[in-house]
């Protein structure tokens, strides 16, 4: 298994920008399918994105194309969720995840969590 820490949460105004950092140990992530999910208050966990590596692919749920992006650094072995645009219903704790897989439209198969970080946007 791989070890995820993520970091970056905070409170912010509806149209802020937030960038999440989740910091991977114990495994490269070049074989993994890397996750961000998010869970709001009473809601089930949802998919938010995910980006795989070769191939590398990149995939997002409808709510978030075009405001969101998932993005690796081999370097610092940590995987980002760029969130620009936020609305108050992106409020959530948002989880990374991983998985042995290069499949990143499937939203199963993570086997890999981590802790949270909060994140609550204001209108």
């Amino acid at each position: 298994q791989v070890q995820l820490v993520e970091s970056g949460g905070g409170l912010v105004q509806a149209g802020d920008s937030l960038r999440l950092s989740c910091a991977a140990a114990g495994r490269a992530l070049s074989s993994y399918t890397m996750g961000w999910f998010r869970r709001a208050p009473g809601k089930e966990r949802e998919f938010v994105a995910a980006i795989s590596w070769n191939p590398r692919t990149t995939h997002y749920v409808d709510s978030v194309r075009g405001r969101f992006t998932i993005s690796r650094n081999h370097t610092e072995n940590t995987v980002y969720l760029q969130m620009n645009s936020l609305k108050p219903e992106d409020t959530a704790v948002y989880y990374c995840a991983a998985k042995y897989s290069t499949n990143a439209y499937y939203p199963g198969g993570y086997n890999s969590w981590g802790q949270g970080t909060q994140v609550t946007v204001s209108s």
